[in-house]
C-alpha cells in the first residue's frame, strides 16, 4: 500500500479515485521519518476492517539518539474535538469514507491552514469507530524537544491566531451539523440575590507549597476594595509547613480550612469545601498557591465585572513569569479567541478557559467542582457557559509562576495522555448534555 503524504483533502480525494479498487488509504500526517514494522499494515488494516473503523491509528516509538522512548496514544471518544488530538505520524483511512465525509468540502476548507485535516476527521468520526491500537508498530524521529509546560499554550499562542480562527469556524460547523451549538442568549442570572458573609473570597486551596503559599495569601489580603471580602486557604493535609506558613500570617479575613488525609480530597474537592463553608461570600475569586496578584484592584475589577455583565464567571488574563515575577514565554495569556457569541462554543475545541477563574457562589455550589486535581476548572467553566454568560477581563491581573515545583512543568507523554483522556471525557459528557437540550426545546 502506498503512503500518501496529506497536504490537502482534495489531493487525498484524487489519490483514491486513482486507486478505486483500494479499500484503505495510508495517510502520513507529518513529514517525521518513519520506520514500519514488519507486521504494520497487517495489523493496521485487520483492525480497521474487523471494527469497521472509518479512522485507525496506533501507539509508536519515538527516536533520540540512541533512545528509543514508548510514546501511548489514547482512544478517541466523542469528546475528542480539540485539534490537536494525537493521531501520531500515521493514519490509515476508510477510502470511502473519506469521500463520503468530504463530498460537500468548500475550497476554503481544502484551502485551510491544516488541508482540512480537522474539518475531515470531524465529519469522518460522526456515527462510525475511530479506533486506536495499544500497540507500537512504528517508529520516529523525536523533533519537538519542548517540556510539557511549554507546549500547554500553544493554542493562545499570537502567532497561531489566524490559523485558531479557522479552526473555531471549522468547528462551529461541525457543532451544528450535530445540533451541539448552545444559545446565543444565555442567561443572566440575579447576582444580587442572597445573603452572603461578604461580597468575595478569594480561595486558595494548598498542599505542601510552603515555598510560595504566603506570597499568595499576601496579595490576596493586599487587596484593596470598598466591599468587604476575606481569603480561605484550604490546605490539603500539607506535611512541609505550609500550614504552619498560613497560620503564622494574622489577619481577622484569613480563614484557614484544614483538610484531612483521609479526606481524600483533589484541588476540586477542595474548592467545594471553600464553597459550601459559612465563610464563603457572594463571588468565589480563584488563586492558586503558586501564584500572585500583581496589583491591589484585582478583586475589585472581577467584582466590577459580575455586576457590568450579570454573569455567572468571570475569567480575567494572566502573564507567565518565573519566580521571580520576570516574564516568560509566551508572555500574556488573553484568550482573545473567546467572543460573547460564540465562546462557549469554541470552549469545547480548546483546553482551557483562561484565569483567573471567578464564580457566582449559588451557581457553583449548585454545580460543584468534580474530586478531581487536573480539569476541575476546565469541568466548571464548560458547564456554567453552557447555561449562563460568562464575562471576560482581557488585561492580565494574574501572574502565572514557572518555577521547579509546578506540577505541570515537565510531565510524562503518559501523564500528558492522563489529562488529554479526563478533558475529552469532560467533553463527551458536555457535548451529549447540550445536543440533548437542543433536541429537547
Amino acid at each position: 500500500m502506498k503512503l500518501i503524504r496529506f497536504t490537502n483533502v482534495e489531493t487525498l480525494r484524487d489519490e483514491i479515485f486513482k486507486n478505486t479498487l483500494e479499500q484503505f488509504i495510508l495517510v502520513q500526517l507529518d513529514d517525521k521519518k518513519i520506520t514500519f514494522d514488519d507486521n504494520f499494515q497487517h495489523r493496521m488494516e485487520e483492525v480497521s476492517a474487523d471494527s469497521d473503523a472509518s479512522i485507525t491509528y496506533c501507539a509508536f516509538r519515538e527516536k533520540d539518539g540512541d533512545k528509543i522512548i514508548p510514546h501511548p496514544v489514547i482512544d478517541y471518544q466523542f469528546g475528542s474535538v480539540r485539534d490537536d488530538f494525537d493521531f501520531g505520524s500515521v493514519v490509515l483511512l476508510n477510502a470511502a469514507d473519506v469521500l463520503a465525509a468530504s463530498e460537500n468540502f468548500t475550497s476554503e476548507e481544502s484551502d485551510s491552514p491544516d488541508g482540512g485535516w480537522y474539518a475531515l476527521r470531524l465529519r469522518m468520526s460522526i456515527g462510525k469507530t475511530v479506533a486506536a491500537l495499544p500497540e507500537f508498530l512504528y517508529t520516529v524521529e523525536k523533533v519537538d524537544f519542548r517540556k510539557s509546560g511549554d507546549k500547554q499554550h500553544d493554542y493562545v499562542n499570537p502567532r497561531n491566531s489566524f490559523y485558531q480562527a479557522h479552526m473555531e469556524r471549522v468547528f462551529s460547523d461541525y457543532l451544528a451539523d450535530i445540533d451541539g451549538l448552545v444559545s446565543l442568549t444565555p442567561t443572566r442570572p440575579d447576582i444580587s440575590a442572597g445573603e452572603f458573609p461578604v461580597t468575595a473570597s478569594v480561595i486558595i486551596p494548598v498542599r505542601n507549597r510552603v515555598a510560595t503559599v504566603r506570597d499568595a495569601v499576601i496579595s490576596a489580603l493586599k487587596q484593596k476594595a470598598d466591599f468587604d471580602f476575606n481569603v480561605i486557604v484550604v490546605d490539603n493535609a500539607s506535611t512541609d509547613g505550609t500550614r504552619e506558613a498560613v497560620e503564622s500570617i494574622i489577619d481577622p479575613r484569613l480563614v484557614l480550612i484544614n483538610v484531612r488525609e483521609d479526606e481524600m480530597l483533589g484541588i476540586g474537592g477542595c474548592w467545594n469545601k471553600a464553597l459550601l463553608s459559612k465563610y464563603c461570600g457572594r463571588f468565589a475569586i480563584q488563586l492558586d498557591s503558586d501564584d500572585i496578584y500583581p496589583s491591589d484592584d484585582v478583586i475589585t475589577k472581577i467584582v466590577n465585572k459580575f455586576y457590568e455583565d450579570r454573569c455567572a464567571m468571570v475569567i480575567g488574563s494572566y502573564a507567565m513569569t518565573d519566580f521571580d515575577l520576570n516574564p516568560i514565554p509566551p508572555g500574556v495569556i488573553d484568550h482573545k479567541e473567546w467572543t460573547a457569541l460564540n465562546g462557549a462554543n469554541n470552549a469545547l475545541r480548546i483546553n482551557g478557559f483562561g484565569a483567573p477563574r471567578a464564580f457566582f457562589t449559588p451557581i457553583a455550589r449548585n454545580i460543584l467542582f468534580p474530586n478531581v486535581s487536573y480539569g476541575e476548572d476546565y469541568a466548571m467553566g464548560l458547564r456554567v457557559s453552557r447555561e449562563y454568560a460568562i464575562g471576560r477581563i482581557y488585561e492580565p491581573i494574574y501572574c502565572c509562576r514557572r518555577w521547579n515545583g509546578n506540577s505541570d512543568a515537565d510531565l510524562s507523554i503518559e501523564k500528558v495522555n492522563q489529562h488529554n483522556e479526563y478533558k475529552d471525557f469532560l467533553r463527551s459528557v458536555e457535548l451529549i448534555a447540550r445536543i440533548r437540550a437542543n433536541v429537547e426545546k
